[in-house]
């Protein structure tokens, strides 16, 4: 089934596919491959090969099942535009989306060069939130280019964990942005005047702006458990979501 989730910006997580491979730094310390092997211990379905990646048509349903309005992140352990996953797969994954429409889909990939060919020939559902993953300037920051391509209604990124000042962004027509250092006991520094840039240019584009959290390292550059460090900047929390929970 779909399970509850704990990321603060949604609801639930739907993974019709499990596994995934590193490609840029933002990977090196993937809290969905340290989950897999925990899974994969416990024996629960769809994480017999560990992180190896998976395509399970068995979960395509699940949503169907669920009449309430539900917020879903989709793969949360994988990438659903991982280049081994067929064309033929996602769309069956579209139009499970294309059947729900009272429930809103957020979809975030690495892989943004294979958003536009993708959606080429295809309309984007208007209950999916597309976004890319944004945590440096040499990987992160071209993804933005290509998501900016598709027609979505809603586009946004996930600036974490955020690894270096990001420097001049363009987010012209990107609607959202979550900021979030990392987690765990090999997290990497992210500096408060790197959040302050991006939170800057957020709001002279107009794009609501979410911190989600500090992660391993607090606002004082002191390394520290991560519920200790918190979430606030500038003495709030930051929350902000897309004007409108769904565009239809």
């Amino acid at each position: 089934m779909a399970t509850q989730s704990s990321i603060e910006w949604t609801e639930q997580t739907w993974n019709p596919t499990t596994g995934c491979t590193k490609i840029s730094p933002g990977c090196k310390h993937c809290y969905a491959e340290v989950m897999a092997r925990r899974l994969h211990a416990m024996g629960t379905p769809g994480y017999k090969d560990g992180f190896r990646l998976a395509v399970l048509p068995e979960r395509l349903a699940q949503p169907l099942q669920r009449k309430k309005p539900t917020i879903y992140f989709v793969n949360s352990m994988s990438d659903l535009f991982h280049e081994d996953i067929p064309d033929q797969f996602l769309d069956q994954v579209f139009s499970i989306i294309r059947q729900t429409p009272q429930h809103t889909y957020q979809i975030l990939t690495k892989r943004a060069e294979r958003l536009p060919d993708y959606f080429a020939d295809r309309q984007c559902p208007r209950n999916v939130w597309l976004g890319v993953s944004v945590e440096d300037k040499q990987y992160g920051l071209p993804r933005i280019d290509y998501l900016r391509q598709v027609d979505a209604a809603i586009r946004f990124l996930s600036v974490e964990p955020l690894l270096e000042d990001l420097g001049d962004m363009n987010l012209r027509d990107i609607h959202w942005v979550i900021v979030g250092g990392e987690s765990g006991p090999k997290a990497r520094l992210m500096r408060k005047e790197w959040v302050e840039n991006v939170k800057a240019q957020a709001e002279l584009a107009a794009a609501a702006f979410f911190f989600k959290q500090w992660g391993g390292w607090g606002s004082d550059g002191v390394k520290r458990a991560k519920k200790q460090n918190g979430r606030q900047l500038h003495g709030r929390t930051w929350d902000d979501m897309p004007s409108s929970r769904q565009s239809i």
